[in-house]
């Protein structure tokens, strides 16, 4: 009953803000642009406690907040138009030139252009680091950090993050832990629990769980999401009514969703490290694992870590090519995080700007594929890769 008890925090007051909506089944959907009044009163009074504009409030998105709060176990959450959305606008809400981030070098691809491109124009530096070694860490350590960052599990690799150790090195130098939580979502780990100051989820992955809505969460203390919450009103990045409704049902079916997802990701990667075609199988649940000591830490049991997982085929484009459409249930796509299983090739997408020697560094080739893992029966989808994968013979 752990999850279902989040439906009581749909109807506070803090929520609708003061409004009576009969408590309908179903949340309803505000469509509405704005809401109007009828004096000065009722306008000083929306200001103060309810609803006006809908960039700066709107009733879908602030429900969809509140349960991801829960979820994370955070004091408050805020809602963007995307997990870029939301990572690019908290950095410009806490960071200041002169300022330096360390960042975990095996991150997602959007995410390393934000820090290599972007915030070097605003005069912050960013020290990229192998965070498998937290001598690594500390070394980076400058008087002017403010910030570490990290995703829990690396795009597409999985490295994992070790949160508590990067928490105390944070504190210790009065810096914050940001952490991206889309990997593994809080059905998996709370990151909050282990240290982390502030936490990100694209909702538009296992969050949302339906590949039909774009969204981005960032969940901290109140104090942190204050000092957010106008940069994200300025910047244009609150997640639209819509997509926010859209994901605020699909989220009522994560515990279910997500437990399914990462036992399946369990059983076909150690379907994978025993298939001879595959030479190498990125998931935290298998022995040969390189952190998987720290993964039995950090996660309750080897079915209940990701969804997410990488394996490496011969870099044979031709039989690439072949192996892809022989599958029945797996298909490529650009997101992760959807009922279905789906591919993705990091080389031809989210790692295609980087040098292929970088690439090649972070264990990324023309031979990896990312996968994240859905819903079907296990047994289905192995003997569905199994017969896909013969063509590399």
């Amino acid at each position: 009953m752990k999850y279902s008890k989040g439906s009581e925090v749909l109807y506070t007051g803090r929520v609708v803000k003061g409004m009576d909506f009969n408590k309908p089944e179903a949340f309803p959907l505000f469509a509405n642009t704005s809401f109007t009044m009828k004096s000065l009163k009722e306008v000083k009074e929306a200001y103060s406690s309810k609803y006006t504009y809908v960039r700066t409030g709107n009733p879908n998105r602030d429900s969809l907040a509140a349960i991801v709060s829960f979820l994370e176990e955070g004091e408050d959450t805020l809602i963007f138009s995307s997990g870029m959305g939301a990572i690019t606008t908290t950095l410009l809400a806490l960071i200041k030139p002169g300022d330096h981030i360390i960042c975990n070098r095996n991150i997602y691809g959007e995410t390393f252009d934000v820090m290599t491109k972007l915030l070097p124009t605003f005069g912050v530096e960013t020290t990229l680091v192998d965070f498998d070694n937290l001598e690594n860490v500390k070394k980076a350590v400058k008087g002017t950090t403010k910030m570490i960052y990290s995703e829990v599990l690396a795009n597409p690799t999985l490295e994992i993050a070790d949160v508590p150790s990067l928490a105390e090195i944070a504190h210790s130098n009065s810096a914050l832990l940001m952490i991206d939580n889309t990997f593994t979502t809080p059905i998996s780990i709370q990151p909050i629990k282990y240290g982390a100051d502030i936490v990100i989820n694209s909702m538009t992955k296992f969050m949302n769980g339906h590949s039909d809505a774009i969204l981005g969460s960032i969940t901290a203390t109140s104090e942190i999401i204050e000092k957010i919450r106008p940069i994200r009103m300025l910047c244009g990045t609150p997640g639209d009514p819509n997509s926010s409704w859209m994901a605020f049902r699909g989220i009522q079916t994560i515990d279910l969703r997500v437990k399914k997802q990462m036992a399946n990701a369990a059983k076909l990667a150690k379907a994978f490290e025993e298939n001879k075609y595959i030479s190498k199988v990125n998931h935290p649940s298998l022995e040969s694992f390189k952190q998987h000591e720290l993964a039995t830490k950090l996660f309750e049991s080897n079915e209940t870590m990701t969804g997410m997982m990488s394996f490496m085929v011969p870099e044979d484009e031709e039989k690439i090519d072949k192996f892809m459409e022989a599958l029945h249930f797996a298909h490529y796509a650009t997101t992760l995080g959807g009922l279905r299983t789906t591919l993705n090739h990091p080389v031809t997408s989210s790692h295609s700007h980087m040098p292929d020697a970088d690439r090649r560094k972070m264990g990324i080739t023309p031979g990896l594929f990312r996968l994240s893992v859905g819903i079907e029966e296990p047994e289905d989808l192995i003997a569905d890769f199994e017969q896909a994968l013969k063509i590399f013979g």
